[in-house]
């Protein structure tokens, strides 16, 4: 059974690169990083310089432990104490800093596409405010001129699956599903089209979004071990 990592592995390796003679190898085995991340952060090529961690202070390493690192480059360092897993069980839902710029145009899509979703709903489901959905629903949002409605299962705001469940239970709260089963539709008509469509869209959209970000992170670790190897043909 592998052994627990770090709390936070790229401070935390931030900090022996800094603080210690460790090999790369030996920290990025114990931070559960690749060892050109390791070597991008003793070349300061990483596209953020991270504030160390100490792993002492946190008890996950001991003095003893690093100095026993450095005496034996083979040596591979023992977690002292695994980190405490944080879980998240209550409060609004956390999104990624990355991600928080594209929250309008999914508060946008969702009021166009589906009204009958409550403000509450919308709030809890993209982890905003209420002030911000009645400012974009009114059209006096700071940026309303830069907003464009866009799914926010393709935005990464939501699942799929949390986005329907907030679509039935605002349905069925407005009483939509008895008046659709109060009048029956056929399988052919031009709504059932239009739900196919929108369907496929999404679905494509959500594959182009993954098969991009997996180029993306395959062409930046290759760009990484390509400065890596031209360094060391350098220094040869």
């Amino acid at each position: 059974m592998a052994q627990p990592t770090p709390l936070m592995p790229h401070a935390t390796a931030t900090w022996l690169v800094d603080n210690t003679s460790l090999s790369f190898t030996q920290i990025a085995d114990f931070c559960g990083l690749h060892i050109l991340e390791v070597q991008a952060m003793a070349d300061d090529l990483a596209g953020s310089k991270y504030t160390g961690r100490d792993p002492i202070h946190s008890g996950e390493l001991t003095q003893e432990e690093i100095e026993r690192g450095q005496a034996d480059p083979g040596y591979a360092l023992k977690m002292q104490r695994a980190p405490v897993e944080v879980t998240r069980t209550k409060g609004p839902r956390y999104t990624p800093v990355s991600k928080r710029q594209d929250k309008p145009d999914g508060i946008a899509w969702i009021l166009r596409n589906h009204p009958e979703i409550s403000d509450a709903q919308i709030s809890k489901l993209i982890g905003t405010t209420r002030n911000t959905i009645t400012a974009i629903r009114e059209r006096s949002h700071w940026n309303i001129q830069n907003i464009q409605p866009k799914d926010p299962v393709t935005l990464g705001l939501c699942s799929q699956r949390e986005l329907d469940a907030v679509v039935a239970k605002a349905a069925k709260k407005a009483g939509t599903e008895e008046a659709e089963a109060a009048a029956p539709f056929d399988s052919g008509t031009d709504r059932d089209k239009l739900i196919a469509e929108l369907r496929a869209e999404r679905e494509a959209n959500e594959k182009a979004a993954a098969e991009a970000a997996q180029e993306a992170e395959a062409a930046a670790w290759l760009e990484a071990r390509r400065a890596a190897e031209n360094e060391g043909d350098e220094q040869l």
